[in-house]
């Protein structure tokens, strides 16, 4: 029995990877945990200075190990490396953010193109997967979400590309799902729609026709997906995987044909 005069130890406060946390989503999506008393390593590929300047602030604001990790996720070699240097590293969440665009018809697409889209939208994610799940399991406790798109679940002209890696991450997801909730671990797919990033800057001159598509009127805030992101990854969450979760104000929920 412990004597009342002694005090126990706080716990460790949980640790999650984020990709691509140094800006737009991913920065919201950082703070978020952070704020939430959670540990954070996220990675970058050029926005260093970013990074570091959001790592400190939020460490002393929140009090919480917060680490920027420099991981290009087109290059294959980087990610076995940073996967070699972490696998002992206990993640309790993983969340993937970061993720490549590519816009081309079907008819012209490039397949070399096609493919960055792949492997930064996919198959980094499945590698970064392979290792940190494994101490999840071991502690029947983890929690995995991806930022997908709802490109993944309705078509778009010249979206085929980028479609589909969103969509092989979405099937890929919802498998891991069912391999791994006996273990403790939920696997979760999040579809934003449209939202207010500097992402979408080369269709600002097409902002307000998008707009008037979207039930909601209006793009998504980078915190609105930050904050289901904390959801899932709180313990009120532990019930909830293989979810497909659309957030985009109506979006998915509407045909596409207006009278």
């Amino acid at each position: 029995m412990t004597a009342p005069s002694e005090t126990t130890a706080p716990a460790e406060p949980r640790r999650i990877l984020v990709t691509g946390g140094a800006k737009g989503v991913g920065a919201a999506i950082v703070r978020a945990l952070a704020a939430g008393g959670y540990a954070v390593d996220f990675t970058y590929r050029s926005s260093g200075d970013a990074a570091t300047t959001l790592a400190r602030e939020l460490a002393d604001a929140h009090g919480v190990a917060v680490n920027a990790r420099a991981l290009d996720l087109s290059d294959t070699a980087a990610i076995e490396a940073f996967c070699a240097a972490h696998e002992e590293t206990s993640y309790y969440g993983l969340v993937h953010n970061a993720g490549q665009s590519y816009d081309a018809l079907t008819a012209v697409m490039s397949q070399d193109k096609a493919e960055a889209a792949m492997q930064v939208n996919f198959w980094s994610v499945t590698r970064l997967v392979k290792t940190f799940i494994r101490p999840m399991i071991r502690a029947r406790s983890g929690r995995i979400a991806v930022i997908g798109s709802v490109t993944a679940l309705q078509a778009n002209a010249g979206n085929a590309a980028y479609a589909a890696s969103k969509g092989a991450l979405l099937s890929y997801l919802r498998t891991l799902a069912i391999e791994s909730a006996k273990r403790g671990v939920t696997a979760n797919y999040i579809a934003p729609g449209f939202i207010d990033t500097d992402m979408m800057a080369p269709y600002a001159a097409y902002r307000p026709q998008m707009e008037k598509q979207i039930p909601a009127g209006r793009f998504a805030a980078p915190d609105e997906i930050a904050g289901l992101v904390a959801f899932l990854m709180s313990p009120p969450a532990a019930y909830i995987t293989g979810a497909v979760i659309p957030i985009d104000g109506g979006l998915t929920a509407q045909l596409g044909v207006h009278r």
